[in-house]
């Protein structure tokens, strides 16, 4: 009885999130429960894939009316999307039953949960507008309005915000020696929330497990693992997969 009601309660935050309706706390809670469960990481998957089928058919019939709400949906699902790309694929099982692991595609932006398609956990118009530019295709325009912002700030927690916005769109983007950088301005912060200096150690190994600098990159996840958060458990399963390839 007990396991049914966490699996309904799972389901409901997956649905939630299809819809738009988390935050960015509650996103990363959410990524934690789906990796450790794989019928709930394919249940989200079949979710996502219903969900872009039905927008689509939306987005067919011309309205005026339903043009915000499926704005958002696009978004969401796009959303969606990039969430199960930076889990799927991550942890890989072989045939011995022991998991091997690989860097992240992507790394999800704060896109969806408005009309204006960023969350309204953003609370910098700087970061809201560069993250709508770099899901519209001018990635180089917001890269280049981050980085002038990035000068300017000295707040610890807005500096950290910003290096990991400018991070994470530098990474998708495949320039990895300058996402390092910005990731690494992000975990030098001092009194910041724990939450981005989790990420922002989470975003550094991947990086430089992308470039193939194991040994860095598992120094980065050990110190997202500590940090005990959202991130901790999946960090843990890098730290030892890294480990066991050293040996």
């Amino acid at each position: 009885m007990i396991e049914s009601k966490i699996n309904k309660e799972l389901e409901r935050k997956i649905d939630l999130y299809v819809n738009g309706r988390l935050d960015a706390e509650q996103v990363d809670e959410l990524w934690s429960e789906l990796i450790q469960d794989e019928y709930y990481m394919d249940y989200m998957k079949s979710v996502a894939n219903l969900k872009a089928v039905i927008d689509r058919k939306q987005a067919a019939k011309p309205s005026s009316k339903v043009h915000s709400f499926r704005k958002v949906a696009q978004y969401a699902a796009a959303a969606a999307v990039i969430l199960i790309a930076s889990v799927v694929g991550v942890l890989n099982m072989n045939p011995s039953g022991d998991f091997s692991v690989s860097p992240i595609a992507q790394i999800g932006l704060d896109v969806v949960r408005d009309a204006e398609g960023v969350s309204a956990t953003v609370t910098s118009d700087v970061i809201r507008r560069a993250i709508r530019l770099a899901t519209d295709g001018e990635v180089q325009e917001a890269i280049s309005l981050l980085q002038s912002e990035l000068e300017e700030v000295k707040e610890p927690q807005l500096k950290a915000e910003i290096a990991l916005s400018l991070g994470s769109i530098q990474y998708n983007n495949g320039n990895y020696s300058s996402s390092i950088e910005n990731f690494k301005i992000v975990t030098a912060q001092e009194n910041i929330e724990v939450l981005t200096l989790e990420k922002g150690y989470w975003f550094l190994g991947n990086t430089y497990f992308q470039l193939d600098r194991l040994e860095e990159a598992g120094d980065a996840f050990q110190k997202a693992y500590e940090l005990n958060g959202a991130y901790s458990r999946v960090a843990k399963t890098y730290v030892d997969a890294l480990e066991n390839v050293s040996r």
